[in-house]
């Protein structure tokens, strides 16, 4: 797949992210929908990259979670995030498409030093 257009810059009104991540609602729509509901319930769309907090981000968003057979739990703000952990989204979705849109998404900032913006959105 060409990922050429999958990401790009913000207009240069905004300040407030650095880069956008248009996420594939077709391709993943359980952890899609998940990501939609989250924000429409006041998580933040904004992403500010934190590799070294994601293992500590995601102990703190899943205590207290059960697993669920046939089901991951998936979280967002994502766990690589510095707005994820502790009061993240959280919501049981087929391992199938979770891992399918942890690794893509993962590809898609895999260049973008911490601390970069990134505005999450749906398509």
């Amino acid at each position: 797949m060409n990922l050429k257009g999958l990401f790009s810059s913000p207009q240069a009104s905004s300040t407030s992210y650095d880069r956008v991540v248009y996420f594939p609602a077709d391709r993943y729509p359980e952890t899609a929908a998940h990501i939609e509901h989250a924000i429409e319930e006041g998580k933040s769309a904004i992403c500010t990259i934190d590799r070294e907090g994601a293992e500590e981000n995601r102990s703190q968003s899943l205590k207290g979670v059960p697993t669920r057979d046939g089901y991951d739990r998936d979280e967002f703000p994502m766990a690589f995030c510095d707005e994820g952990g502790t009061g993240a989204d959280i919501d049981y979705v087929k391992p199938t498409d979770n891992r399918g849109a942890g690794s893509w998404i993962s590809h898609q900032v895999d260049e973008f030093p911490d601390g970069t913006k990134v505005l999450i959105q749906v398509k």
